[in-house]
């Protein structure tokens, strides 16, 4: 960048003094001023610009990584269960399998899984999905009522006079 120093800027002040006279020159100074704010905003937005693309293209290699690592750990673990699988059933050989066959074969003494049975819900008595203490606590109705009856259940008591 141009260094300026106080020497030269005064020599350069003195020449625009000269150059362009004391009538124009606050009005120019002023332009100069202008133009060199926008030309440093400038600089700094092309500045950001480029720090954010150096950081996005940083951020693309860092997940490029992550995701290799990852795909690393899955073969590895693919890999040991795998051979951990390889392994048991080598070692157990002619073995029969702990389960089962759903096809038939004899279950050594156990028994058959218990039959369906149907829970037997009365969707009546399912009124809603608000529990009914909490509508006691609330003061919630769950009974309808006509204005008239309402009334007459909250009227004082007559007395015979």
């Amino acid at each position: 960048m141009i260094d300026f120093g106080f020497d030269k800027i005064a020599l350069i002040g003195a020449v625009a003094l000269i150059v362009i006279g004391p009538e124009r020159l606050p009005r120019v100074a002023r332009t100069v001023g202008h133009l060199l704010g926008k030309a440093q905003r400038y600089v700094a937005d092309v500045k950001a610009e480029v720090n954010r693309s150096i950081e996005l293209e940083e951020l693309k290699k860092m997940k490029t990584q992550f995701e290799d690592a990852a795909h690393d750990v899955e073969r590895n673990v693919a890999n040991e269960i795998h051979q951990t699988t390889a392994d048991l059933n080598q070692t157990w050989g002619g073995a029969e399998p702990l389960a089962p066959s759903l096809g038939g074969g004899d279950l050594d003494g156990l028994s058959p899984p218990p039959a369906y049975k149907h829970p037997k819900k009365n969707w009546r008595l399912k009124r809603g999905a608000t529990p009914q203490w909490y509508k006691q606590r609330h003061g919630v109705r769950v009974r309808a009522q006509s204005g008239a009856a309402r009334v007459a259940r909250f009227r004082p008591p007559r007395f015979p006079t």
